[in-house]
């Protein structure tokens, strides 16, 4: 398949490798400008943000809430047909309050509106760390699950398809409506879970309650922190 990829963050800089090492055709933006590449631990095509729209299957999105709406022209060039994934996770620190977001409008909602268009919500409960190392072949036991959102079942199937080509048993979390249930503050959020605990999570998930247990696991984060210990915080967080 042919992948462009706006954002070359952990998240995006990891699902590219991934998707090189797997054989597909990747082109890699930053959605200021190809500079901003410079030096960054990628794989595939760097182009400019107008060239990573062109001839592709899919377009995944690992950019901050706060930046999708500088991309809605770019977006509005992008064809018809081509499935557009949304990675990204709402942080108001980082991404300056949004007020529909903070009323209760569902992240991924909120980007689809400002992209004016239909969207996939993926590739945005597991850490970058689990992403890029902790994927394992199809029927592994204890395999790892990604829940995968959205309101077109073919464009879903895709992403369902590509994430477990890339290591993970995907859940199917519905509309994305409900990808709420995904977001961070919830069970499924960071939280390493097999496709059987990955459901249970996913029913499990109090909308208001999120944002609170949200900002509960950022307040405990510490620099020197591992992978491991964020992954238990998180666990331990939506278990109390």
């Amino acid at each position: 398949m042919k992948f462009g990829i706006i954002g070359a963050g952990p998240i995006g800089a990891s699902i590219s490798k991934k998707l090189v090492k797997n054989g597909h055709e990747v082109k890699i933006a930053d959605a200021r400008n190809i500079e901003h590449l410079d030096g960054k631990d990628i794989a595939g095509t760097p182009v400019d943000v107008e060239e990573v729209i062109t001839d592709i299957d899919v377009l995944l999105l690992s950019l901050p809430l706060h930046v999708m709406p500088s991309i809605r022209s770019i977006i509005d060039q992008v064809g018809e047909d081509v499935i557009i994934a949304d990675t990204s996770n709402y942080y108001p620190f980082r991404d300056n309050q949004i007020k529909e977001i903070e009323k209760g409008m569902v992240e991924s909602v909120w980007v689809s509106n400002q992209l004016g268009r239909p969207i996939i919500k993926a590739f945005n409960n597991l850490l970058a760390y689990t992403l890029e190392n902790k994927g394992t072949p199809d029927g592994t036991e204890g395999r790892i699950a990604m829940a995968i959102a959205g309101d077109n079942p073919s464009q879903k199937q895709v992403m369902i398809d590509v994430v477990n080509e890339l290591g993970f048993d995907a859940v199917d979390g519905g509309s994305l409506s409900d990808s709420w249930r995904e977001q961070p503050g919830t069970p499924a959020y960071c939280t390493e879970l097999t496709k059987e605990e990955l459901v249970e999570a996913l029913k499990k998930a109090d909308k208001e309650k999120a944002p609170i247990q949200r900002d509960k696991v950022m307040e405990k984060f510490s620099a020197g922190m591992t992978h491991e210990d964020i992954v238990r915080i998180n666990r331990e967080t939506y278990n109390s």
